[in-house]
Parts: C-alpha cells; structure tokens; sequence
C-alpha cells in the first residue's frame, strides 16, 4: 500500500517507527470513549502497531497513521477494513484523531484521500463507513462527507466495558462518486 497524502494530511501504512508518535497522540481518554480499543499505555501502541502490520501482511485490513502536514506529526489513524476484492467493496473504520485536530478539515481530507484511491485506484463499488448509535459528532461527521445512511443494525457489537452498541451503517457507492467528490472539491476540503 503505497502513502496517500495532499497539503493537509499524510496517510502512512502503519510501522514500528511510528510507535512514539502514536502514543503521544493517543494520550487523551476523550479519544476512546466510542472506540473498540484503547491505545493508553505503550504496550497497548505497540500491539496495535504489530496488529496492524500482521494485518496489512495478510491483505485483510490496511492501517494508516495520519499524519499533519504542516506539523509533521502524527494525529490519529484510519483503516481500510472489511476488503472484499471479489465483491469491490470495503470500509473506512477504527478512525481516531487526536482532539487537537477535532473539528478541522485533518479528517475530511482523510476520507477525501481514502474514497478516492478506493474508487479510483482500487475499483470499488462501494464503500461503507459504520459508527456507534451513541456517537452523533461522526455520524453527523459521516453525513457531512455525502454518505447516505442505510440503517441500523441493533445489538450489532459489544463495547469494551461491556455495553451492547447499535451500529449505524452509511456508504457511498460508484455511482455516487462523481457527485461526492464534486462536493469535496468545491466545499470540504476548503473548511
């Protein structure tokens, strides 16, 4: 997987030299509180750094370490999960950013970056993205972008602490692309 990046953000495949960068961005609970893992402690970063390079080995998930451009540091992660190469389809999840960089155009040009090579360079028909039902700041975030909400699907996770989570499903398809992107460009991008 090759680093997708414009003026604003970086998207680096995960690897072990980005251990100390993630720990420093991950330090703040706030970032965790609708998140399947915490990433508090190093040992916890070096786990999800391994993970993540084990995955991205075995083609099943890719993850990328966000990385400001004008700072150079790292500020949160996003993934591409739920690959179906024979369908054409796959997910843009596990996303967290550090709240420094909460309500900036960081994540809207992350999701620009990711849609694009996913349609673009990878062929996909679709793409979805899913959040908790409890988490309005990404759903409202998810609609902002074009994505169109397709349902819930109740009773669909159990959270770390053990709270059942209705997940909230939205994609975009190819056909939707153009438009989408359209939008990104004039608009988004820009915020």
């Amino acid at each position: 997987m090759e680093v997708l990046q414009n003026e604003i953000v970086r998207l680096e495949p995960i690897n072990h030299s980005h251990i100390e960068g993630i720990f420093k961005a991950a330090a703040d609970s706030m970032i965790w509180e609708h998140m399947s893992v915490e990433l508090l402690t190093k040992e916890s970063v070096i786990q999800y750094v391994q993970d993540g390079i084990k995955k991205r080995e075995a083609k099943t998930d890719y993850v990328f370490v966000i990385i400001e451009q004008s700072t150079g540091q790292v500020v949160g992660a996003t993934t591409y999960m739920d690959i179906s190469l024979q369908h054409k389809r796959l997910e843009i999840g596990s996303t967290w950013l550090t709240p420094s960089v909460w309500r900036t155009n960081i994540n809207t040009n992350c999701k620009y970056l990711l849609l694009k090579y996913g349609f673009e360079h990878f062929g996909m028909q679709r793409i979805q993205i899913k959040t908790g039902h409890e988490n309005i700041r990404s759903q409202k975030a998810i609609e902002r972008i074009g994505a169109v909400k397709e349902g819930i699907l109740r009773n669909h996770m159990v959270r770390k602490e053990g709270i059942i989570r209705h997940t909230v499903m939205y994609s975009i398809i190819v056909e939707e692309w153009n438009e989408v992107k359209e939008r990104f460009e004039k608009v988004l991008l820009k915020l």
